[in-house]
């Protein structure tokens, strides 16, 4: 292969589109939208390209929290193939708070999650 076609192959394989999803859910619903972006896009570009604020009008991108497979991304992030862009919820109570307030009432918490049985 010359200099010129691997330099034309190059090319090619960096103006190709690619995969990526989009995700959101609520209590009620989730989604998952499948779409194809050219090199270059970024997080919050294929977001507004999804169109998925149709569906969800409380999604504000100037607001809601964004990330890639559950790490938490600048919206200026630019994309891979196969990435999964999620967009986050505001936390309805904090974290912190809650895990005070259960130690205040003598609940422990079981690794895992769920409240320790007492036997």
């Amino acid at each position: 292969m010359s200099e010129s076609d691997a330099e034309a192959q190059h090319n090619s394989i960096a103006t190709k589109a690619f995969t990526v999803e989009v995700a959101y859910a609520t209590p009620e619903k989730q989604v998952i939208i499948e779409m194809c972006v050219a090199p270059g896009t970024c997080l919050e570009q294929a977001i507004e390209q999804s169109e998925i604020c149709r569906d969800f009008p409380e999604i504000d991108l100037s607001k809601n929290k964004v990330g890639i497979f559950g790490k938490l991304a600048k919206k200026s992030l630019e994309l891979k193939p196969g990435d999964r862009i999620e967009v986050y919820r505001p936390l309805i109570a904090d974290p912190k708070e809650v895990r005070r307030k259960r130690e205040a009432e003598g609940k422990r918490m079981k690794k895992g999650g769920g409240e320790k049985s007492s036997l």
